[in-house]
């Protein structure tokens, strides 16, 4: 994800990383070529014009920029949600941490808290690596202990596995005494609420936006695009590659940034920075329990996080 400082106007006109200008550039240049086209077939060839005006142009654009604005819009609720679902994970996580370390009615030892907070710290890595299929063993194995971390590594569910433990580890405080009855109801809510993360998170992953309703768009703004220069030509003449690939440029744009923020969990400049988020969750915790930063996410370049 791209995260920067506020660009004044003219930086912002200039700004490479972070748009989708790199990706579309070979896209623009085909649709340059065909203006470059129609202009000399039009000019050099045929003489006699079709007389094809930019009306149908003008009512097949408005039709195409609200479905592109819903596309947008639908994508851009999928990002949001995953962004208050990740924001809940760090509030829930330092709600259980705070509970552990202040509602128990007799001692437990540092060990047992420490581990607690270990596999808390342990679950937003693992939530993070189901959501991009990616290996979190390297994660996990530094934050819990090897019998946790070998069962963790057996189930499919990482996430929902560590917390199971979490109940585990409570259940086992409240049978000795070390919590009491409303401290671990309290707890329980809170486990609740890293179920509906996860199961929020899920929903997002396994449910993408119809595919018919995508290509549709996608393959509408491709023809638009492509067929726009012969539109132009008679009334823009020399300077139909300008307006085409200015307007392409729109469109393609607005389906380039949808397709990037449908899927908020992938590592596309415009996705959510969830190395980043995990780390910031850890740190979160291991403050309440005054232990110094592990945050090792830095801005690369002065402003890309992953």
């Amino acid at each position: 994800m791209i995260i920067r400082p506020h660009l004044r106007w003219f930086r912002m006109l200039l700004a490479w990383r972070g748009s989708v200008l790199p990706e579309l550039l070979p896209r623009l240049c085909v649709i340059l070529l065909i203006s470059l086209v129609a202009l000399g077939v039009h000019v050099h060839l045929l003489k006699i014009s079709i007389n094809m005006t930019t009306t149908p142009f003008s009512l097949i654009g408005i039709a195409l920029a609200i479905f592109l604005g819903f596309r947008n819009s639908a994508s851009y609720d999928r990002y949001w949600e995953a962004r208050k679902l990740w924001g809940k994970l760090l509030n829930e996580t330092r709600s259980l941490t705070r509970q552990v370390l202040t509602l128990p009615n007799a001692h437990i030892d540092a060990s047992e808290t420490q581990a607690f907070v270990q596999a808390l710290c342990a679950f937003a890595h693992a939530l993070r690596h189901q959501l991009r299929c990616t290996d979190p063993s390297e994660d996990l194995s530094t934050r819990l202990d090897k019998p946790l971390f070998e069962r963790v590594m057996m189930s499919r569910y990482r996430p929902a596995t560590i917390m199971l433990w979490l109940g585990e580890w409570t259940q086992r405080q409240a049978r000795d005494g070390k919590l009491d009855a409303w401290t671990v109801q309290a707890i329980d809510r809170n486990l609740n609420g890293l179920s509906d993360v996860v199961g929020g998170c899920e929903r997002i992953l396994s449910t993408p936006l119809p595919f018919a309703y995508s290509v549709m768009i996608h393959r509408t703004v491709y023809f638009f695009c492509a067929a726009l220069p012969f539109g132009l030509v008679e009334t823009a003449g020399v300077f139909t590659p300008i307006f085409s690939v200015f307007v392409a440029y729109t469109f393609m744009a607005l389906d380039a940034i949808a397709s990037q923020i449908e899927e908020p969990f992938g590592t596309d400049d415009n996705d959510l920075a969830l190395d980043a988020l995990s780390e910031f969750i850890e740190d979160a915790a291991r403050d309440l329990l005054a232990q110094p930063s592990l945050q090792k996410t830095a801005a690369k370049d002065g402003y890309l996080l992953t």
